[in-house]
């Protein structure tokens, strides 16, 4: 049985980093993506990264302050999380993609762990 596994969240000042992983166990997927979702809202895409690592996408309200990354085992993706805001609030979600091509919708997503939350005070 396939699972999604994520770690790394926690509680942090405004400005503070935050590193969460997520490792899948089971067959690789292509593409891996992390989305959040903060109360009262919808699931929304964060960052993804194709199969050989070399193409990311991240959405604009993260770019330049997180950067996700793949191991060589391609099995754990890690997202990098700097100059936190309280925006950043939310559970994050790890997603895995059969498919190659790396998108940001969440129905395209195969597989989805539990979450992790993290939490940014001011």
């Amino acid at each position: 049985q396939v699972h999604v596994v994520e770690s790394g969240g926690g509680l942090v000042q405004a400005g503070a980093s935050l590193r969460l992983s997520c490792t899948v166990s089971g067959p690789t997927f292509s593409t891996m993506g992390w989305f959040r979702q903060a109360p009262g809202k919808e699931r929304e895409f964060v960052a993804a990264i194709d199969w050989s690592g070399g193409y990311t996408d991240y959405a604009d309200t993260v770019k330049g302050r997180f950067t996700i990354s793949r191991d060589n085992g391609k099995t754990t993706v890690h997202l990098q999380m700097n100059s936190l805001k309280p925006g950043d609030t939310a559970l994050f979600y790890c997603a895995a993609r059969r498919r190659p091509s790396v998108t940001r919708e969440v129905a395209t997503y195969d597989l989805w762990g539990q979450g992790t939350q993290v939490t940014v005070s001011s």
